[in-house]
């Protein structure tokens, strides 16, 4: 073989071994230290402080478990705190994550963060409570205004029409605290129920104790109670039982959430007359997560489903609505 032959042969080789090398780097995507990359995920959660929300993040991690070799989620507590969520937003910005999830605090304060992530090239998915507008990718949520419709729906059956109710609402500057009264109202329109008492709980079962203790020493007669949450709901019952005279026993509590170890425990004890689900969305916020990393395209509105669970049906798993 001559020397020119010999010199193609190597030039050959050559080109053949970098051919490879760039393929095998393109096909694996690696970090510096060899991993494979992941899309990273910033979850922004407005507060640990109510078990749902708990609940919510447990969901998430659970579902992301599944997907552990592709995402890594990176959880933030806002802790009740807007300043912080705005922050923890504009953090995630920084940092360049591929997607970002949010369950606000408050829709209006935490719209302009989540319209920057979005106007930066940044998919974000909101859950549970809305912004406004539509600078985000995806909502995922149940129908709160069906819920709270079909809770005063069920009380006016409950009560035969008529009778005076507490409401305990949830904070009412989130959507979820605005649709659900609204709903109910909805749900109560034409009967002869009467909301005696009102208050803002902000979905904390201490303040929804302390002001169940006002609305009973003002009002020898309460017919039921119809909290935002569950644990308004319970709040109210142990205020009711704390007042010594025996009206937690004549007292409905509805609440909403059915979390298996809150709501439906409530039901099953007695507690709680009955409890609405309103699920957390967690799973379906990672499954639409990876859907949107992959390029596919997702609807902008997603609504989740909703049950009710009572002292007849708890045991088979509620009925839908």
């Amino acid at each position: 073989m001559n020397r020119m032959a010999i010199l193609a042969l190597i030039l050959v080789g050559m080109l053949l071994v970098a051919g490879c090398g760039k393929r095998d780097q393109q096909a694996t995507e690696t970090t510096d230290t060899g991993a494979q990359k992941k899309w990273v995920i910033g979850m922004s959660q407005c507060n640990l402080g109510e078990p749902w929300r708990v609940q919510m993040n447990k969901d998430i991690e659970e579902a992301a478990k599944q997907y552990a070799d592709q995402i890594e989620v990176i959880f933030k507590d806002a802790q009740n705190r807007t300043e912080v969520q705005q922050a923890q937003v504009r953090e995630f910005i920084q940092m360049g994550v591929d997607l970002l999830i949010i369950s606000p605090k408050e829709a209006r304060p935490l719209t302009q963060p989540v319209a920057e992530a979005y106007q930066k090239g940044i998919p974000v998915i909101v859950l549970d409570r809305k912004v406004e507008g539509d600078q985000y990718t995806c909502f995922i949520g149940a129908d709160n205004v069906k819920i709270g419709r079909e809770a005063g729906k069920y009380l006016v059956q409950l009560l035969g029409g008529k009778g005076k109710v507490v409401e305990l609402k949830g904070l009412m500057t989130s959507t979820p605290g605005q649709e659900r009264h609204r709903g109910f109202r909805e749900g109560i329109a034409g009967s002869q129920i009467e909301v005696v008492f009102e208050a803002d709980c902000q979905w904390l079962e201490p303040i929804a104790q302390k002001e169940t203790q006002s609305a009973l020493a003002r009002f020898p007669q309460i017919d039921a109670v119809y909290a935002h949450n569950d644990p308004s709901a319970h709040g109210a019952y142990l205020a009711a039982r704390q007042e010594g005279k025996g009206r937690e026993k004549t007292i409905k509590f509805i609440g909403i959430d059915a979390l298996p170890h809150e709501g439906i425990r409530y039901v099953k004890e007695g507690i709680l007359t009955a409890t609405f689900e309103y699920p957390t969305g967690g799973k379906e916020a990672i499954e639409t997560a990876l859907k949107i990393l992959r390029g596919e395209q997702v609807p902008k509105n997603i609504t989740l489903g909703t049950r009710i669970y009572t002292k007849e049906n708890v045991d088979r798993g509620g009925d839908p609505l």
